[in-house]
C-alpha cells in the first residue's frame, strides 16, 4: 500500500492531516493464545471509528512475531480503509528489526510511526540517542513521531527523558521526516511539554498525550492532534472535547473534562501500581476499553495481570463520571466479545 505522502514531504502531511485524537489497539490472540483473533481487531478498529478516533497506534509489546505484526496491521488497515489512520509502534527488539518492521507495516497500511527504544538499548551520551534515532529516520520512508519519556531511562543524558531541547532542535533540523514530538519528557510535570513546544512547535507537532494534560494545555496553546494513550477508558469523550476546543467551545469541553474526573482519579490509581516497571499494563488498558465495548480478550504472556481491586476501581470509576456500562461479569472481558 502506497504512503499519502512523501518523504520529503511528510511534515506538510502532517500538517494537513494530523487534526484529531489517536486512540490504541492491542491485538487480541485466539482462545488457544496459538494466533491472532482476526475479528477482534475488525471489531476495534470499527469501535475507533464510531467513537470518533482520528487514528490508533498498533500495540507492539504484546508477543506478537513480527510477521503476526503485520498481520495484524494489514487487518486493521482493511477494516479501516481510510477513515482511521493506523500509527506503527516501532517497539521490537533491535535496530534492525525495528526499521524493516517500519517498512513492512508501511507497506501494510500504517501512516505514521511512533519511535519507541529496545531495551537493550543504553545511550550514554545525546550523541548516541541522535545516532539510533537518525539511523532509524534515515532507514524508513514513514513520517516519524519521537517520543521522549520516562519508559527510556534516559534521564541520564537529560532530565527531560533524554531529549534536551538542543538535541530536539537537532533532530527536527536534520530529520525531515520526524513530524512530530509526543513530549512527554520530565512527566508527571509539563517542562518536557514546553519546551519542545518552544523549541521545535513552529516546525513539527507537539503534543501533550495525558488527557488530564493535554485537553486543558488545547486551550491555551496550538495542539491539532492529541495522542496516543488509554482514551478508550472513557468511550467517546476524549475526542469529543478534543474537537469543542477547536471549535472554540472551551466551556463546553471543560465540563465534559470535570464530569468523567472521577475515571480519571481511578485511571491514575491503577496505573500508580506500575511504578518501578517501566512498562506499560497493556491488559489494563484492554480492559479499560472493553468496559467501553471494546473486544477484550486474551493476550500472551508475559503480560503484567490485572487484579479484582484494578477492575473494580476502574469499573466505579467510569460509574461515578456517569457512563452507562454493559452489566457483563468480568470474567468475560478474558474471553472477549469475539471469542475465537
Amino acid at each position: 500500500m502506497a504512503l499519502p505522502y512523501d518523504k520529503a514531504d511528510a511534515r506538510a502531511w502532517a500538517r494537513e492531516t494530523m487534526r484529531g485524537v489517536a486512540n490504541v489497539i492491542t491485538p487480541t490472540c485466539t482462545s488457544d493464545l496459538s494466533a491472532l483473533n482476526e475479528e477482534a481487531t475488525r471489531h476495534d478498529v470499527r469501535l475507533e471509528i464510531e467513537y470518533g478516533f482520528w487514528g490508533a497506534l498498533l500495540v507492539a509489546e504484546t508477543a506478537t512475531t513480527m510477521d503476526e505484526y503485520i498481520q495484524f496491521a494489514a487487518w486493521a488497515a482493511d477494516e479501516a480503509r481510510g477513515r482511521l489512520h493506523l500509527i506503527h509502534h516501532a517497539s521490537f527488539n533491535t535496530l534492525e528489526e525495528n526499521i524493516e518492521a517500519a517498512n513492512r507495516a508501511g507497506e501494510a497500511g500504517a501512516e505514521l510511526v511512533l519511535l519507541a527504544y529496545p531495551p537493550t538499548f543504553y545511550p550514554q551520551s545525546e550523541e548516541d540517542l541522535y545516532g539510533y534515532t537518525a539511523a532509524f529516520c534515515e532507514g524508513v520512508d514513514l513520517a516519524v513521531m519521537l517520543f521522549p519519556v520516562p519508559l527510556w531511562g534516559f534521564e541520564r543524558i537529560h532530565p527531560a527523558a533524554g531529549f534536551s531541547g538542543d538535541l530536539l532542535e537537532r533532530l527536527v533540523d536534520t530529520l525531515p521526516n520526524i513530524v512530530a514530538v509526543k513530549a512527554e519528557g520530565g512527566m508527571p510535570w509539563l517542562g518536557g511539554f514546553t519546551e519542545a513546544h518552544r523549541r521545535v512547535g513552529d516546525r513539527v507537532i507537539v503534543t501533550e498525550p495525558l488527557e488530564g494534560n493535554g485537553i486543558p494545555m488545547s486551550t491555551l496553546v496550538s495542539m491539532p492532534f492529541m495522542g496516543t494513550s488509554n482514551y478508550e477508558y472513557f468511550g467517546d469523550v476524549v475526542p469529543r472535547m478534543f474537537r469543542l476546543v477547536g471549535e472554540g467551545l472551551v466551556d463546553a469541553a471543560m465540563e465534559l473534562y470535570w464530569r468523567i474526573h472521577p475515571g480519571r482519579q481511578a485511571n491514575l490509581q491503577a496505573m500508580a501500581m506500575l511504578a518501578g516497571s517501566n512498562l506499560l499494563h497493556r491488559m489494563l488498558w484492554k480492559y479499560q476499553g472493553w468496559l467501553q465495548g471494546f473486544n477484550g480478550g486474551p493476550v500472551r504472556t508475559p503480560t503484567m495481570r490485572i487484579n479484582d481491586r484494578q477492575m473494580k476501581g476502574l469499573r466505579q470509576g467510569l460509574v461515578a463520571s456517569g457512563f452507562d456500562l454493559d452489566a457483563a461479569p468480568d470474567a468475560e472481558f478474558f474471553l472477549g466479545r469475539n471469542p475465537k
